[in-house]
């Protein structure tokens, strides 16, 4: 599948499923149709490195597994350097004649925003310095969801985790969200993206950008989380939506330095929109919202003025 140039719609993909039902995921779980696009991208000659997360623990319950191509559970700290290791083995094991030279093995890592913007951000780091042709993917649902609804570096401003009650003194988190992937970015690789599971073709087309640049690249996925962030799980396409509507969220790529929003939003929602369908906003005041949609405002104007034109347009409502 990495041999094609361009997905242009649903058609375009496979029909063979590589990540089978019958998981554990929670119900309204955006992660497995992640998966699900990932895997019909990449194709079986994939290798994927999951770290510690709500996707490890709930789609490899002994004696079960959803994986249809080789998948190696390491720690949350360790998935970067783990696939740094696979892909150097292959290299070696090509030089020597041991596999064909000529096939193209992906080598996927699935990390959370746990074991990315935190726990994993050294291995992360050196394994972008280094070069490895490695597509790392990670799946961000705002917490350490998994683990019991901790705060992250990726948790937004205000919002409620068990860590970060909204109360008197505490109003959630008091910190805004890491700019992760600008973070990689500043690392120079081929290719960087952000992308949004409401908007799956969008998010298809990076993958494969992703698999087929010679070096290390990085999706950077928001991953609605019905459990943690509070809504009802029928929503959570349309949670995905309201984030890319409202400007929490912007889809964007970085090619080879070339910076380019995706997908545009000629007018803006007011982020109440977005931040009142879901239970961990639900006691902000009128003046908290306004703090992030002031912060949003910030955003859009630098964004922005980084693509050279208005990709994301003013508030409409």
């Amino acid at each position: 599948m990495s041999n094609v140039y361009r997905i242009r719609g649903v058609r375009d993909l496979p029909r063979e499923e590589l990540f089978a039902p019958g998981h554990g995921l929670c119900a309204g779980c955006t992660a497995g149709t992640v998966i699900r696009h990932l895997l019909k991208i990449s194709g079986r000659d994939t290798i994927v490195v999951n770290a510690t997360n709500c996707v490890e623990v709930s789609t490899t319950m002994y004696p079960y597994t959803s994986w249809r191509v080789p998948w190696i559970h390491v720690a949350f700290e360790n998935a970067a350097a783990v696939a740094s290791g696979i892909e150097t083995a292959l290299r070696v094991m090509a030089r020597k004649g041991l596999i064909d030279p000529n096939k193209r093995i992906n080598i996927v890592v699935l990390a959370g925003d746990g074991g990315t913007y935190d726990i994993g951000l050294q291995a992360l780091s050196g394994m972008l310095e280094r070069g490895h042709r490695v597509m790392y993917v990670l799946y961000d649902n705002e917490a350490y969801m998994n683990t019991g609804i901790q705060r992250s570096g990726s948790t937004p401003l205000h919002a409620w985790t068990t860590t970060t009650p909204l109360g008197k003194v505490l109003r959630g988190k008091m910190q805004p969200k890491k700019p992760i992937a600008e973070i990689v970015a500043a690392h120079r690789i081929p290719y960087v993206a952000t992308a949004n599971i409401a908007y799956p073709i969008d998010m298809d087309q990076k993958f494969l950008k992703g698999l087929q640049v010679e070096g290390p690249s990085f999706i950077h996925v928001l991953q609605p989380c019905p459990t943690g962030w509070r809504f009802d799980p029928r929503y959570g396409i349309e949670v995905g939506r309201l984030a890319v509507e409202t400007a929490m969220w912007i889809n964007w790529e970085i090619t080879m330095g070339d910076f380019k929003v995706t997908v545009r939003v000629p007018k803006r929602k007011h982020v109440k929109h977005y931040l009142r369908i879901q239970g961990r906003f639900r006691d902000l005041s009128e003046e908290e919202i306004e703090e992030i949609q002031e912060l949003i405002n910030k955003e859009v104007e630098r964004i922005n003025r980084m693509a050279g034109e208005e990709v994301i347009g003013p508030l409409a409502e």
